[in-house]
């Protein structure tokens, strides 16, 4: 998988130090990825979930959300956004016009 936006992935994580090991992982393994279905996403991560036309992953026990937009036929995921789970929440996210 392709995956747009890492550096701006990687500029949001970096308010918050303690997930940069996670969020590297993460990249990692999705780079690696050839993923057709959320089916194969929840066989790596069991707690992928798929909310509006979002998937959305926890980080790090569930401190942190990770949403993004997966293109399973072209092989690129979009990053949407990072929250904390507090943030996640408050549904703020969900006003996004690709919801």
């Amino acid at each position: 998988m392709h995956l747009i936006a890492i550096s701006r992935l990687r500029e949001v994580a970096a308010k918050y130090p303690d997930v940069s090991v996670q969020i590297e992982d993460w990249y990692t393994l999705v780079k690696a990825a050839t993923w057709q279905t959320l089916t194969e996403v929840q066989q790596l991560y069991t707690s992928a979930e798929a909310v509006g036309n979002f998937t959305v992953f926890n980080i790090k026990g569930n401190r942190y959300r990770l949403i993004v937009g997966i293109n399973y036929v072209k092989q690129t995921i979009y990053f949407k956004y990072f929250l904390t789970h507090a943030e996640y929440d408050k549904d703020e996210w969900k006003n996004d016009p690709y919801f």
